[in-house]
C-alpha cells in the first residue's frame, strides 16, 4: 500500500517566479494578493506569466520576480488577512507568532535583494485607480529616502492619474493619537501593534527601508472587472521602463491630482457607523459628518478634503478611513 502525504490546511510555502535576464539591469519585484481578497494583481501576474512561458513576453535583462500571491492564507480565506494585516508592521522576527510573521520571514530577504518593487492593490469601495507615493527625499528620522526622482517618474509611468502620499506622516500621528488615548483615564485598550510606530510599515516602506524604491498601485475596487486591467497595463509599463523587456513604453501622463493623507481613523466599535455610503476620494467640506461613534458622538471633517479607503466592515481597533488633503506635488 502507497502511503498518501497529508498537504498541511495552512499554506506551508511562498510561491515565486523569478526570470533572469541574460543582459545586467535592475531588480524587480512584483508582488499580488499582499491581501487575500485584492485578486487583481494575482490575476495580472497570471497572465503575464503565461505570455513568458509562451514565449511572446521576454524577459532580456536584469531580473524580474513575480509573487502571485503573498499572503496565501489570506488568499486561501477569501479575506484581507490571514491572522493579521501582512502590510502593516511589515519586518522579519526571530520568534514568528502567527501566520504573517512567518510570511515576512520569506518576503522581507526577497523586498531587501530587490531594487524596485510594484506592489498591486484593490480597494473596498467604488473609485477610480491611484498610486500610492513614498516621500521627497529627505534626512530625516521617520523614512529617510534618496530615491524619490525614481519613483515619482516609475508613478507617472503606471497609468493612473490620482497621487497620495504621505503614508508613514499619516500613521505616526495615528500612533501618536492612540497612544495619548491608551493613557487617559477610562482610554481605549489597543493592541500592541496599533500603537508601535513601525505599524505604518508595509511592503513599500521596508523597500525604503533597505535601499529600494516603489510603489503600492491601487487597481480599483475589488470586483472591477478592469482592475486586472489595470494592473496587467502597469506591469507591462514597469517592465518597459526598466528595460527588462523588448516593450514600448506608453508616454507618462502631464497632469496628477496629489493627495496628502493628514490622518488615519480607527473604527472603535462595530456600532460606529458612516453617515452614508462613502467611496474612495469622496470630498467632504469642513464640519462635514462623516460619521456617528457608538456613543453618538460626530465624527467630522477637519478641513475640506477627501474621504480615502472607507471600510464600512472595518474590525474595531482598525483602520476606519483616512482622510486627505490636496497637494502641489506632481510625479514625472
Amino acid at each position: 500500500m502507497t502511503a498518501t502525504t497529508q498537504i498541511p490546511a495552512t499554506p506551508s510555502a511562498l510561491r515565486v517566479h523569478q526570470f533572469a535576464g541574460l543582459a545586467p539591469g535592475p531588480k524587480l519585484i512584483v508582488l499580488g494578493a499582499v491581501h487575500g481578497n485584492e485578486v487583481c494583481g494575482t490575476r495580472a501576474i497570471e497572465r503575464v506569466l503565461a505570455e513568458l512561458d509562451a514565449g511572446t513576453l521576454a524577459i532580456t535583462r536584469g531580473q524580474v520576480t513575480f509573487v502571485p500571491v503573498t499572503n496565501p492564507l489570506a488568499y486561501q480565506k477569501g479575506q484581507r488577512q490571514g491572522d493579521r494585516n501582512l502590510n502593516r508592521n511589515l519586518g522579519p522576527t526571530p520568534e514568528p507568532k502567527d501566520f504573517e510573521d512567518r510570511i515576512a520571514n520569506a518576503l522581507c530577504p526577497l523586498l531587501a535583494a530587490h531594487d524596485v518593487l510594484l506592489d498591486l492593490h484593490s480597494f473596498h469601495t467604488p473609485g477610480q485607480p491611484f498610486v500610492m507615493l513614498g516621500p521627497p527625499d529627505n534626512n530625516g528620522a521617520l523614512e529617510p529616502f534618496t530615491h524619490a526622482r525614481e519613483e515619482a517618474r516609475l508613478a507617472a509611468h503606471l497609468g493612473p492619474r490620482r497621487i497620495v502620499e504621505g503614508w508613514m506622516d499619516a500613521y505616526a500621528s495615528g500612533v501618536a493619537r492612540r497612544r495619548a488615548d491608551a493613557q487617559k483615564p477610562g482610554g481605549h485598550a489597543y493592541a500592541p501593534a496599533l500603537l508601535d510606530a513601525r505599524y505604518g510599515v508595509g511592503t513599500s516602506e521596508y523597500m525604503r527601508a533597505h535601499g529600494g524604491y516603489g510603489v503600492t498601485l491601487e487597481c480599483g475596487q475589488h470586483a472591477d472587472p478592469q482592475a486586472p486591467e489595470v494592473a496587467y497595463r502597469a506591469i507591462r509599463q514597469i517592465l518597459a521602463l526598466l528595460e527588462l523587456a523588448p516593450i514600448t513604453l506608453e508616454p507618462a501622463g502631464t497632469t496628477f491630482e496629489t493627495l496628502r493623507l493628514s490622518q488615519v481613523i480607527d473604527r472603535e466599535s462595530p456600532d460606529d457607523l458612516f453617515a452614508r455610503p462613502w467611496a474612495s476620494f469622496d470630498p467632504v467640506k469642513q464640519g462635514e459628518r462623516i460619521g456617528t461613534r457608538r456613543d453618538g458622538t460626530p465624527i467630522t471633517a477637519p478641513a475640506d478634503g477627501h474621504i480615502v479607503f472607507p471600510n464600512p466592515n472595518a474590525l474595531p481597533g482598525a483602520e476606519w478611513f483616512y482622510f486627505a488633503q490636496k497637494s502641489a506635488r506632481q510625479p514625472g
